[in-house]
């Protein structure tokens, strides 16, 4: 009996003590994950919003869309972060054509306002 105790102490002992590794994240992880959160949720607004003006809804457009290009100006500089941290090179046309995009929107309701 005391043997068993014993072994339990250490055993929790060297638990408490030593850390174990978390497999936790990594940078490139994290960024992807982000871009795609941010691209996706912004895609869905502008989805909303076109469902919303084909029934002639014009409630808060401007407001969702400035919204909606914010994240994903924000998702772009996501996966730049991802592709430097991968060390290869962006699709720098892909990129620059979505960031227009992007920010297009922003500016037509900007305007508006």
């Amino acid at each position: 009996m005391k043997r068993i105790i014993i072994n339990f102490l250490v055993i929790l002992t060297i638990n408490m003590y030593i850390s174990t590794q978390v497999n936790a994240e990594n940078k490139l992880d994290l960024y992807m994950n982000d871009f795609y959160t941010k691209s996706n949720e912004a895609s869905l607004i502008l989805k909303e919003i076109e469902n919303d003006m084909k029934l002639g809804i014009k409630k808060k457009i401007c407001s969702r869309q400035i919204k909606a290009a914010k994240l994903g100006i924000l998702a772009n500089e996501s996966l730049i972060k991802a592709f430097k941290i991968s060390g290869t090179e962006p699709p720098n046309s892909s990129i620059n054509a979505s960031q227009k995009r992007w920010e297009s929107l922003l500016n037509d309701c900007k305007n508006i306002n």
